[in-house]
């Protein structure tokens, strides 16, 4: 067999498409970030404002911020502020750090010194950044003679009432029990800077403005003078209150409850970032005779205020237990179940839909887990109290209320969940809460809800609250504008003298009942 020598031809091919293609590319380089995302963390001094407004400045456009007058801080808890910017990589940058408001200064070292403007390098594409501020103020030259207090208060304190030191220091007053009143500081305490002299000898307390309501020990226990000698530089001198003296008396308070009242105790959501919790329900006075009767229900927050002055902070009720039982005996008010769900230490968190970090006394950086209480309520404490009362379980027997941050929840609670609730009593509300946050959602409702809405306001709450008239007036508007008509099926008040607590709040709780819950026709 005759073998033919390989043709020339497949090579010549190879080579030829070789050169036409040529060699592979190396894939294309990415050029180098030119920024970096870098994260400022501040940790401030305790005494640190709790509304301060603080800002990284320097001469390059990255610290401008869109002010223009710097980046702008914001609070995670705690004492920590923090703010992320794109920075230009490479570049040495220098900044400082101000607190603008309440007040202008700036940070200092112990001693007074303005502390030197920082550099930053950056040279990652990610990178972090954190330092201390030791104390606010003006810069000075040598060691000053000052003392800062920052008083932690029990949580019990109401929110509204001013703290003072109070001693025999012409500063501190001259034991007038109102003598230097302390601001509002980080952490739910109070703060005050002072300029004494060096070796001077201070004997104070801390008081609520009279010595009715001194400082005690957490068991009412009286207290001795507190002692301080300053020295001739920076002091801060750390406090803590245990008690206060008009939340204790040698025999306390008789509960005094009005009507065929029950407990739940210990009621523990499924969901495990709430607290369990007690609840109160106040049955109408024919509950045990009528017994083929089923009744509407009003849930209320607070519960542990409506009923009972023993289990209130304040020592202060609602009277929901003799209002409901006088209203509903007259036949003012349809006879119904009244349900108070205890709150927790997480009132602040479970009673707002959003965040506020301006708020570290009601711990506002937890907000917005409202939902997550809201859903208690609709799955497994309404399910619960269907299950061993006589209720009438339809969305249009079934109420919802609450006064403050109550209110608050009860407005937002009641527009996500219309198929539950129908009657909303909105009593004080802190619209105030997210920059008008649940204004916002009002306004962005697609329609008007089948819901009945008091809404109502004290005149007199804002010299001493965040909860406003002005404020209140934009949700009415808000609510009218979807629909809602005025002496209908919504019902505002503004109350002349009313204030923020539990008294006013008593007052007016009966024509909440009668407008939400009125007897059936005939």
């Amino acid at each position: 067999m005759t073998h033919r020598p390989p043709t020339r031809f497949p090579l010549l091919l190879l080579l030829t498409l070789t050169a036409l293609t040529g060699c592979p590319k190396p894939p294309p380089t990415t050029p180098e970030q030119t920024y970096s995302d870098v994260q400022f963390d501040v940790t401030v001094p305790p005494e640190t404002p709790v509304n301060a407004t603080l800002l990284l400045s320097g001469e390059d456009a990255a610290f401008k911020g869109p002010s223009g007058q710097g980046l702008e801080l914001v609070y995670q808890g705690g004492n920590t502020f923090t703010v992320k910017a794109r920075m230009p990589k490479n570049q040495p940058l220098t900044y400082t750090i101000r607190m603008t408001a309440p007040s202008e200064q700036r940070a200092l070292d112990l001693v007074g010194n303005a502390v030197p403007a920082r550099t930053l390098e950056a040279r990652e594409n990610e990178e972090n950044v954190s330092f201390n501020v030791e104390r606010w103020g003006q810069p000075s030259s040598g060691i000053q003679p000052r003392t800062v207090f920052v008083v932690a208060v029990p949580a019990t304190t109401p929110p509204d009432d001013d703290i003072y030191l109070a001693g025999g220091h012409e500063l501190l007053g001259g034991w007038n029990p109102a003598g230097v009143k302390l601001y509002k500081a980080m952490n739910s305490s109070y703060a005050i800077e002072l300029s004494f002299t060096p070796d001077a000898s201070l004997e104070y307390k801390v008081t609520r403005g009279s010595w009715e309501t001194v400082e005690k020990t957490s068991t009412g226990a009286e207290l001795p003078n507190r002692l301080h000698k300053t020295g001739g530089g920076f002091q801060r001198v750390s406090l803590s209150v245990g008690g206060w003296a008009d939340f204790f008396t040698e025999e306390p308070p008789e509960p005094v409850l009005t009507g065929k009242i029950e407990y739940l105790r210990d009621v523990t959501p499924t969901n495990t970032v709430l607290k369990k919790r007690d609840v109160i329900i106040w049955l109408p006075p024919d509950y045990d005779t009528n017994t083929g009767r089923h009744y509407p229900v009003l849930y209320m927050h607070d519960g542990q205020n409506l009923m009972d002055a023993t289990t209130a902070p304040y020592k202060a009720e609602w009277n929901v237990d003799e209002t409901a039982h006088e209203l509903v005996g007259a036949g003012k008010v349809d006879a119904l179940i009244i349900v108070g769900i205890y709150n927790t230490s997480d009132r602040g968190p479970e009673y707002t839909q959003v965040p506020d970090a301006r708020y570290p006394e009601v711990d506002g950086a937890n907000g917005g887990r409202a939902d997550a209480y809201g859903q208690f309520i609709v799955n497994e404490l309404k399910p619960m109290i269907d299950g061993k009362y006589r209720t009438k379980p339809e969305a249009e027997y079934t109420g919802l209320a609450g006064s403050s941050l109550g209110g608050l929840v009860t407005m937002y609670l009641g527009m996500k969940h219309p198929d539950t609730f129908t009657r909303l009593g909105v009593i004080s509300p802190s619209v105030f809460w997210g920059n008008n946050d649940i204004v916002t959602k009002v306004e962005a409702l697609s329609g008007k809800l089948p819901l009945r809405i008091w809404v109502d306001i004290g005149t007199k709450e804002g010299s001493s609250s965040q909860e406003t008239v002005e404020d209140t007036r934009l949700l009415r508007d808000a609510l009218k504008n979807k629909g809602w008509v005025l002496d209908n099926d919504l019902k505002y008040t503004e109350v002349e003298e009313g204030r923020h607590n539990e008294a006013s709040w008593s007052a007016r709780f009966g024509s909440v009942l009668e407008y939400l819950f009125p007897p059936p026709a005939p």
